[in-house]
């Protein structure tokens, strides 16, 4: 058995990397579209940041799939986009709500959370472990962030 490389990921690896690229790029869809849905506030600065943040892992772990002579996950999900419009029809229906937007946000990031703990899970070990534990520490501390401001905006 010859040791995996950042080059010669097992293909189960490269397979989670797609879905958190996915994932992530999801996640930096529903964070742009929550800072659209909350203006110019210093609530909308940071989820357009988080939104880069997002960007940055999806396209290294883009680059690792294609040094795997893959090609790289470049869209978000249905069901992502499909939960974005939902979202959008309920929001002009309803009153301009911060707490709602910030709950729904952070929705989203428990889904993102939940997704590289599983692939950490199931890569433990893996050439890329460093690259997802970083990740990973990103993706806790933003979903963490906007957790804390949903709960202080809570009526």
């Amino acid at each position: 058995m010859s040791l995996e490389t950042a080059h010669t990921l097992a293909p189960e690896t490269v397979d989670a990397l797609q879905e958190l690229t996915q994932m992530n790029i999801d996640s930096r869809d529903g964070l742009r579209y929550s800072a659209e849905q909350l203006k110019d506030s210093p609530i909308a600065t940071m989820f357009r940041e988080a939104a880069e943040e997002r960007a940055r892992q999806a396209a290294e772990l883009q680059h690792y799939v294609s040094l795997n002579d893959q090609d790289p996950q470049r869209k978000g999900s249905l069901a992502a986009a499909v939960h974005r419009s939902w979202i959008a029809i309920r929001d002009s229906i309803s009153s301009d709500d911060v707490h709602a937007v910030l709950a729904e946000a952070e929705r989203g990031e428990d889904h993102i959370k939940a997704a590289y703990e599983d692939v950490l899970k199931r890569t433990a070990g893996s050439a890329v472990n460093d690259v997802l534990q970083r990740q990973y520490a990103a993706v806790k501390k933003i979903h963490d962030r906007i957790r804390d401001l949903r709960d202080s905006t809570r009526k």
